[in-house]
């Protein structure tokens, strides 16, 4: 790689990065590769290396058009203060502002393991490790839901209270800000989640993004995470949220948002209403409400999905499998008015 070709990769600077390295990070070799491992969906994400240690560097998609699920101190902060709690993260080594990149990101040191992100990578699994897989990534997710937030330092990190009536809100205001469409559907499930909203179930340091390839496993062992990773929607609200979600992941609508294949919508993983029972089980929590969670996570997913579209279309997405992520909108939207019509 040339300098000019360094100085010019997309999404970075590496020169620029190179003197920030030399400031911030203890032992730096002084000169960096780096290598595109997600491009656009969320956050860009690069894998770092100065030929003795590596990183992970975590900025903005290119022209991102919502702005406030991409904040780089968020999720900087959180998984700083989870350091050394049960839940296991990669360890924090610097956050910086626009200055350097022109854009803020976080570093955090590299976790060695296995990601699994599609059906295929998880055809590499016997049976019972995908079930001991899937038990411990509820194990974890229940661990953080008991977390005190402010033992930790997260006291003012979010407001659980009116957290719910919140996210119906900014899931629609998003939707509002990347649509590229109308969509009758989605305005139905807005106006049936404010209508059915509950009081919180409790509060709680909510990932926001929980699941199986947010997670990085043991090499030795599918059943051992090492690390949660993508916190970037992270705050203090109501833990069903997160719940809710992780089993809105396993639906096949959901596989072309990631490019297809998705491993969340395996069949090898066990059912959605088995992991609800386990969570409730290992939690002590009440799942009576489980249909607006679950309402919830599919409208969530779905305005997320139009933003990748949005940006798909715009040219700003990199790597590829995104020419297929707007046709996911339209079948969550309508899986979500049908979780809220299930009796509770």
């Amino acid at each position: 790689m040339t300098d000019t070709d360094r100085s010019a990769l997309d999404g970075l600077d590496l020169p620029a990065l190179e003197r920030f390295f030399a400031e911030r990070v203890p032992g730096f070799a002084g000169r960096l590769t780096a290598e595109l491992l997600h491009g656009g969906r969320s956050n860009l994400t690069y894998l770092l290396g100065d030929g003795r240690h590596k990183w992970v560097l975590r900025r903005p998609p290119l022209g991102a058009l919502t702005p406030s699920a991409h904040d780089m101190g968020r999720e900087y902060r959180v998984v700083e203060a989870l350091a050394g709690s049960h839940v296991p993260v990669a360890r924090a080594v610097a956050l910086a502002d626009a200055e350097v990149l022109g854009v803020p990101f976080s570093v955090v040191e590299h976790v060695e393991g296995t990601v699994i992100r599609t059906t295929d990578e998880l055809l590499t699994l016997s049976q019972g490790d995908i079930a001991r897989c899937a038990d411990s990534l509820l194990e974890v997710l229940a661990r953080l839901h008991a977390v005190d937030a402010e033992a930790v330092g997260l006291g003012a990190f979010g407001r659980p209270h009116g957290y719910l009536a919140r996210q119906v809100r900014r899931w629609h205001d998003q939707w509002q800000r990347v649509r590229t469409r109308p969509l009758a559907d989605i305005e139905r499930l807005h106006a049936r989640l404010a209508e059915a909203c509950p009081e919180e179930s409790g509060g709680s340091i909510v990932h926001g993004d929980y699941r199986i390839d947010n997670a990085i496993l043991s090499h030795q062992d599918p059943a051992q995470i090492r690390a949660v990773v993508d916190w970037e929607m992270a705050t203090l609200g109501d833990p069903l949220a997160d719940l809710g979600l992780h089993l809105v992941y396993a639906d096949p609508a959901f596989a072309p948002v990631i490019g297809g294949a998705a491993a969340s919508t395996s069949d090898r993983l066990p059912p959605p209403a088995e992991l609800a029972q386990r969570y409730a089980t290992i939690s002590g929590r009440d799942l009576g409400r489980l249909d607006f969670y679950l309402g919830l996570g599919y409208f969530k997913i779905a305005v997320i999905a139009e933003g990748i579209h949005a940006r798909f279309q715009r040219g700003m997405t990199r790597g590829s499998g995104f020419e297929s992520v707007g046709q996911a909108v339209a079948p969550l939207a309508a899986a979500g008015l049908h979780a809220l019509a299930r009796p509770a």
